[in-house]
């Protein structure tokens, strides 16, 4: 009897074993891979981060990998050569690649503007005393990189003359730089301005507030698009939920802020998220009104950008369809 009983109970053990097993392996080979460019970590970056911890982007389908680099201009290249199908590359960068002949394209754009500012010594506090200043960027061709070119231009500022910039790394890294006095100034975004700040640097210019520059864009290839046009519409649903759920769920947000920016500060992660859950697009249509400033940027070095239409830069398609579905309805 307690053989007969051993024997049953082994049994019904190694069938569970393999229903179970069976069920995740036929679960793995139903995620299709997509690798995702992250081009710095931050919070305009943080979706990505936040969607994958949530699972979302298996909940539709998908195994992502998703790949840190520095800054749009390492992300456009590996966007163009292949290495990931996603990444939310800056626009002029993508508007850039796509004169030079690439097959860019702009999905989306999730905020409305760029929560960036330039903090700076206190020995600073007009926009001349940046003459003969080192100011930090992420990269040359990344977001941090045009907005101080851009800002500095419109302020009557020569980028290549009136000051030096230096390629520095992350928000991280050149909050590191400015303490350490290796730069004078850097564009850094929430929370890293608001730690430096406390530092004793202070804020000379809001990009925000300065530059009309739609942010946090979701960019892919048309020929990517073309081959496997459900492996990036599974990514949007994934992308646009994940928006939502981070507007939804504080908490998990502000665990996914502190493990991401490795910030051990509960009231800093609480005041990322107000700001960044109030701005994040529900809707994420590309904003071809706000693309007028990267016209302006591009021109300066190609001006026969203004030979494209705002069209060819961007693919709405996947926000109107999820969005006339009543998909973006239903996660509110």
């Amino acid at each position: 009897m307690f053989r007969h009983r051993m024997f049953v109970s082994l049994t019904i053990y190694f069938i569970s074993l393999f229903v179970l097993t069976s069920s995740l392996f036929a679960q793995s080979k139903s995620l299709k891979k997509i690798h995702v460019g992250v081009p710095a970590i931050s919070m305009g970056n943080m979706i990505i981060f936040f969607t994958k911890e949530a699972k979302l982007f298996e909940k539709h389908g998908l195994d992502v990998d998703v790949v840190v680099m520095s800054g749009s201009g390492i992300s456009s290249r590996a966007l163009v050569g292949g290495s990931v199908e996603i990444s939310p590359i800056a626009t002029p960068t993508v508007m850039l690649s796509v004169v030079a002949g690439s097959d860019m394209v702009i999905l989306a754009h999730t905020m409305p503007g760029v929560i960036q500012s330039m903090m700076v010594r206190p020995d600073i506090k007009k926009d001349e005393d940046l003459k003969g200043k080192i100011i930090g960027v992420t990269t040359f061709g990344s977001l941090t990189d045009f907005l101080v070119r851009h800002l500095a231009k419109k302020k009557g500022m020569n980028p290549d003359k009136d000051f030096a910039l230096l390629q520095t790394g992350g928000d991280a890294e050149r909050l590191i730089a400015l303490r350490q006095g290796k730069i004078h100034a850097a564009t850094l975004s929430h929370p890293a301005f608001i730690l430096a700040q406390r530092a004793g640097f202070v804020p000379l210019w809001d990009f925000f507030k300065e530059v009309d520059y739609p942010w946090s864009e979701i960019a892919s290839r048309r020929s990517t698009i073309q081959k496997d046009r459900d492996l990036i519409m599974r990514y949007m649903r994934a992308h646009i939920e994940g928006i939502a759920l981070f507007k939804k769920d504080p908490d998990l947000a502000k665990k996914v802020i502190k493990k991401t920016l490795r910030l051990d500060d509960d009231g800093l992660a609480q005041e990322s998220w107000e700001v960044f859950a109030k701005y994040r697009l529900a809707a994420p249509y590309p904003n071809i009104k706000g693309m007028k400033t990267s016209y302006e940027y591009v021109a300066s070095t190609r001006p026969d950008v203004y030979k494209y239409k705002p069209e060819e830069f961007v693919d709405a398609s996947f926000v109107e369809e999820l969005d006339k579905s009543g998909f973006i309805k239903k996660l509110y």
